[in-house]
């Protein structure tokens, strides 16, 4: 089965067509306010718009209130939710929605356990930790700490580029991989060829 590819931190609806173009299977959309790639909903409406059937629209939280993200799903189509912060199963469950729960990988973190708190969740995006920074830190963690023995699907993020994709790919094989700053020009924008070159290798590696 052919890795999946999300391109995540899009800003601008031409950005959102050229990634498409380029051959991601979702784009992501932040709603955290101290994130350089934050889009408020007149904007992830427009992005949305530019997207064509089959291509996920992800919308991303970190520890937001219920009240807020209850508001941007009234008027933003997004075809799943990704918690970036310290939400409960509970808390990721409450909206009657696909979702995907993100782990920092931090010392001491034990994914099976993770896997069984969160049974609801579609899947498990697993990032680089940072003390202070929920995601986005440009940095790929020890690949080698996944267990093999996961059973829901997950994502790889943390430092992604075209440089390294196809190594990630090959040690790990996970469901998909979730690039930002590697396919970006300055944060929040995106670069064409970069995500051209990006998809191409994810879709070399299988």
């Amino acid at each position: 089965m052919s890795t999946r590819i999300k391109i995540c931190g899009i800003t601008r609806p031409s950005d959102a067509k050229a990634a498409v173009a380029a051959g991601a299977d979702a784009v992501g959309l932040v709603f955290y306010k101290s994130s350089p790639r934050l889009v408020d909903v007149a904007t992830a409406r427009a992005i949305i718009e530019e997207l064509p059937p089959f291509v996920a629209s992800v919308g991303l939280f970190v520890d937001a209130k219920a009240s807020e993200i209850a508001m941007i799903l009234e008027h933003v189509r997004l075809t799943t939710l990704q918690f970036h912060g310290d939400e409960s199963p509970e808390e990721c469950d409450r909206y009657d929605r696909p979702y995907l729960k993100a782990i920092r990988m931090a010392d001491g973190v034990d994914l099976v356990d993770v896997q069984r708190r969160y049974a609801n969740a579609q899947g498990l995006l697993l990032d680089t930790y940072q003390k202070g920074r929920p995601g986005g830190t440009g940095q790929a963690f020890d690949w080698g700490r996944i267990p093999q023995d996961l059973h829901k699907p997950w994502v790889l993020a943390g430092g992604l580029n075209a440089d390294n994709v196809q190594e990630a790919i090959a040690r790990v094989r996970p469901y998909a991989v979730d690039v930002s700053g590697g396919v970006e020009s300055a944060p929040g924008l995106k670069d064409p060829l970069r995500m051209q070159l990006f998809c191409r290798r994810v879709r070399e590696a299988g």
